[in-house]
């Protein structure tokens, strides 16, 4: 179980780290290109303006916004997930807080379970919509992507959300902790918190 647990978060980074950096160099690619090609076409007393815009003419780029539209959207739901299992997610807890240890552990299990219910809603729906689509030959306007490809984010994130609720719920059950992430900390960069004696004079 603690190797699936692995691989699972493993895949999940690894997926959203990848569709970053892939939509990162298609819209510099695009942008470029853009760019360069208004460059070539208002400078046409240059030398090699002609061969540039033939080269250039020939790279069709229409499909760069809509491929990233559909990349942050994968990103953004299995973002949604990662920022569960890790504790990213903004929330307001000062009521919480205020409330005694054993209704606090019985309000925040059942904030918890809400969000496994709603995101596991919102998965089936999602997966009776991309269902719905895999029937007809609805494809996307400029890659002609199968549409239920494109909105297959929706159940496969909800449902990997829904699964994160329920594992940080159990894990809270059982050690009464929950995932925080730290905003100072740096993967890979380890910094000796260890404070030597004051100097004289400092204070």
């Amino acid at each position: 179980m603690k190797s699936f647990m692995r691989i699972l978060d493993r895949l999940e980074e690894t997926l959203i780290a990848t569709l970053i950096a892939a939509a990162t160099v298609v819209i510099f690619v695009a942008v470029a290109h853009r760019y360069t090609t208004d460059f070539v076409v208002n400078h046409r007393s240059w030398p090699g303006a002609v061969p540039a815009y033939v080269f250039l003419s020939k790279i069709h780029l229409s499909w760069a916004q809509e491929l990233c539209i559909y990349m942050f959207v994968w990103m953004a739901k299995f973002g949604a997930a990662y920022g569960v299992r890790t504790g990213i997610h903004v929330g307001v807890d000062v009521l919480v807080l205020a409330l005694s240890p054993k209704w606090r552990k019985w309000t925040i299990l059942f904030g918890l379970l809400c969000g496994a219910l709603f995101t596991g809603i919102i998965g089936t729906m999602g997966a009776s919509f991309v269902c719905g689509l895999s029937h007809p030959d609805q494809t996307s306007p400029d890659l002609e992507l199968p549409s239920w490809i494109v909105y297959l984010c929706i159940p496969l994130g909800s449902y990997l959300m829904c699964f994160r609720f329920l594992q940080v719920a159990y894990s809270y059950w059982k050690t009464g902790d929950l995932p925080h992430h730290d905003h100072t900390h740096v993967e890979g960069i380890e910094v000796d918190t260890a404070i030597g004696p004051t100097p004289e004079g400092v204070r």
